[in-house]
């Protein structure tokens, strides 16, 4: 699965900030405790048969490979002025308040890019199926949306920022 490395990474500034955050300790703090504990396994002897190192080698490499996605991630990153957000119609960035008829429950999502996208958390993805469908509506605007399940139907009630 090869990743598009040319794509914009659309962010609100929170989920820039906190990609920046992690970046910096990764660069930090957690490469120095990984070279630490290199340091402890190399002085255990025979590197052939020492697992301590083996662990230590593969936490590294995992170290720099998620260090250099989140250097890119930053790199590519487009902030989204979530001050400029229409209230209109659903963007990026927009806040929503929708009425599930299937569940006949209010929820709140926030549209997020790909990057930041935490469903647990209200924040959902542009590109996954509900963000998709939600994406251009109004308030009043009853969106079906095609989930595994089946479809969804879904009324837009509020938007804001």
């Amino acid at each position: 699965m090869e990743e598009n490395t040319s794509k914009e990474i659309i962010l609100t500034q929170e989920g820039f900030d906190k990609l920046e955050e992690e970046l910096e300790l990764l660069k930090t703090t957690r490469r120095k405790e990984v070279a630490e504990r290199l340091k402890v396994a190399i002085s255990f002897g025979d590197l052939s048969e020492n697992a301590e190192y083996d662990e230590a080698k593969k936490e590294q490499a995992a170290l720099e490979e998620r260090i250099i996605k989140l250097e890119n991630m930053v790199r590519k990153a487009v902030i989204i002025d979530e001050s400029s957000v229409d209230l209109d119609v659903i963007t990026i960035g927009s806040i929503v308040r929708i009425y599930d008829e299937d569940f006949d429950e209010e929820v709140e999502y926030s549209i997020v890019g790909s990057a930041e996208a935490d469903p647990y958390n209200g924040k959902i993805s542009n590109e996954s199926p509900v963000g998709k469908s939600l994406l251009g509506s109004k308030i009043g605007d009853v969106v079906e949306v095609n989930v595994p399940d089946g479809i969804i139907k879904l009324k837009v009630l509020d938007i804001k920022r």
